[in-house]
């Protein structure tokens, strides 16, 4: 047995990037996974592909993942792990650039929808005295770059809310860890200003990677508990 066979793992962000890996992934060694996303067709392809249950959702609305926390329970009777793979980044993404109505939609798409997760899934982990979640943020949250301010404003919080769920729920056996990954070939992780030349795509990380991260993650006992994790390209 992996670790990883038989839990009931919902990955939000499903449909592309370092949730459909994940999911896939997760699939392979026997988990029984839940798909969120808001693209439904693509959401179609990966349970094709994982045998996993298509639930789409806009996790901006917390009433939407309540729907979504309901159906897991519905099929599987629990939720062993959240992997939350939501976030969205813009082109124009600098200072100047900003608006109100970016900047607000950065923060609901990235950190809003982590905490509408992590409140939704929280209650039956905490009726159990078990669970993990894994919110994938990013090494922005850490290292000042050009990822964009409403990105790493938006990725730190995730951050925050990792450790913050943490020290709260420690005592119900719920553990979380923050997920700090680099540049990863992956739609968004590629969307920059200017597009990125062929070395820098040989240096990427792949979604794999991630998904491999979380594997890990989700094979270790209930005992250990990662607070952060960065993953960056070696080179």
């Amino acid at each position: 047995m992996s670790g990883v066979a038989g839990k009931v793992v919902v990955v939000a962000g499903a449909s592309s990037g370092m949730g459909r890996a994940t999911a896939l992934a997760a699939a392979r060694e026997g988990a029984d996974v839940v798909l969120a996303g808001r693209n439904a067709a693509a959401l179609d392809e990966v349970a094709a592909s994982s045998g996993g249950l298509a639930v789409p959702t806009d996790a901006t609305d917390p009433e939407a993942v309540g729907r979504l926390v309901a159906r897991a329970l519905d099929r599987f009777g629990r939720i062993d792990a959240l992997i939350n793979a939501v976030g969205t980044n813009l082109r124009q993404r600098s200072l100047g650039q900003l608006t109100a109505q970016s900047w607000a939609m950065m923060l609901d798409t990235n950190l809003t929808a982590a905490f509408n997760l992590t409140r939704a899934v929280v209650p039956p982990m905490r009726e159990r005295g078990d669970g993990l979640i894994v919110h994938i943020a990013s090494v922005a949250a850490r290292r000042p770059d050009m990822s964009g301010v409403s990105y790493q404003a938006s990725k730190a919080g995730v951050a925050a809310l990792a450790h913050a769920t943490m020290e709260e729920e420690r005592q119900n056996g719920i553990r979380v860890t923050a997920l700090l990954p680099g540049l990863t070939d992956t739609p968004l992780g590629l969307q920059l200003p200017t597009p990125p030349d062929p070395a820098m795509l040989a240096r990427a990380l792949k979604p794999e990677d991630i998904a491999d991260t979380c594997l890990f993650l989700l094979r270790l006992p209930a005992r250990a508990h990662v607070a952060e994790l960065v993953l960056v390209p070696s080179r």
